[in-house]
């Protein structure tokens, strides 16, 4: 048997090593009773992810394919062309084209293709994207048969507005003014904040609107109001507004039981042991615990002197005048901070 027809017997039943690779003749090669004589090429073909080298003896691309059983459509993906003469080490890439659906905005477009990835199928079509336009599946995403390719148009923009800060209105007690009498100290101003809003519209849908960031170019300054105080009822209103906060101005507080007279009480001459009429603003007080004279201020009363004094007064006992017994009734006894301002 002559050395070349055993040759062509090895590779038709044991395939043949070149540089590596193992590669096996196609039937229709080995149906004509080829020799190793007659194999002309050994090329590399790439093709759904793997890459082998064959040996053949067609003289172009086309007939390549064509001994893989391959006939390329138009849309197929053939690299390098059918044409193209067979030569020893050529690389030769084929992927067959699929059916792919493209959706971008309000437009749909069915094809076929043989696009690598998600990108290039864009970039074959022509679609452009803008800056901030939605792809799914991602660019990078290898192109599936039958996948559906969504283009969402994204337009974003911005806008800076100014809106203002409504200044707040404080409300300070005053001992200069009568009961009643309110005085305004300051107008307040208004401050103004500045907010930068993106709005994005999608596919020429709705709007959609989100704060990026918010700062005050300058702020409010409050309306302040100065207040009389004087009968019980004006500083039971007084002290819902947290007028025992006041408690800053004071040298010291204590916890007292208060009880309630006026000046016309039984036993009750009308003039204090200050000298001072009795009323509303003059309290009675232990000496030995709140020195007389001292500015008071209690909660639910309002502020007072510590001007008279009484048998019954002890420790830490106070006694607030009122100017009507009806005041002094609904007040009662109750126990109560006492505030000595400073």
């Amino acid at each position: 048997m002559r050395a070349s027809h055993l040759l062509a017997v090895s590779v038709l039943t044991a395939g043949l090593t070149i540089a590596g690779f193992t590669t096996y003749p196609t039937a229709a090669w080995a149906a004509q009773g080829s020799t190793a004589s007659s194999v002309q090429h050994v090329v590399t073909f790439e093709s759904n992810g793997a890459t082998l080298q064959h040996a053949t003896r067609a003289s172009t691309v086309g007939a390549f394919l064509k001994e893989r059983g391959i006939v390329a459509g138009p849309n197929d993906y053939v690299q390098p062309g059918v044409q193209t003469p067979l030569s020893d080490r050529l690389i030769v890439s084929y992927r067959a084209a699929v059916p792919v659906t493209i959706v971008a905005g309000h437009t749909t477009t069915q094809l076929q293709s043989a696009a690598d990835d998600v990108g290039a199928l864009l970039e074959a079509q022509g679609v452009t994207l803008g800056k901030y336009d939605e792809v799914h599946p991602s660019l990078a995403a290898r192109l599936t048969p039958n996948e559906t390719v969504r283009v969402v148009r994204v337009t974003n923009w911005t806008r800076t507005v100014q809106q203002p800060i409504a200044a707040k209105t404080v409300h300070r007690v005053s001992l200069s003014l009568a009961p009643g009498r309110t005085k305004v100290l300051s107008n307040g101003t208004p401050g103004v904040r500045e907010t930068m809003v993106r709005f994005t519209q999608r596919d020429g849908g709705n709007i959609a609107k989100s704060v990026v960031d918010t700062r005050v170019l300058r702020s409010a300054k409050p309306r302040v109001i100065a207040e009389g105080v004087g009968e019980y009822d004006a500083f039971v209103r007084f002290e819902g507004r947290g007028l025992d906060k006041t408690a800053y101005v004071a040298r010291a507080a204590l916890t007292m039981v208060a009880t309630a007279y006026t000046a016309n009480c039984y036993g009750c001459s009308g003039i204090t042991a200050s000298g001072r009429p009795a009323g509303h603003g003059i309290v009675a007080v232990d000496p030995r615990v709140i020195r007389l004279g001292t500015r008071l201020y209690i909660p639910g009363y309002g502020y007072a002197v510590a001007g008279d004094t009484g048998g019954a007064i002890r420790g830490n006992r106070i006694d607030l005048g009122f100017n009507s017994l009806g005041d002094a009734l609904r007040f009662g006894r109750r126990p109560v901070t006492v505030y000595q301002l400073k």
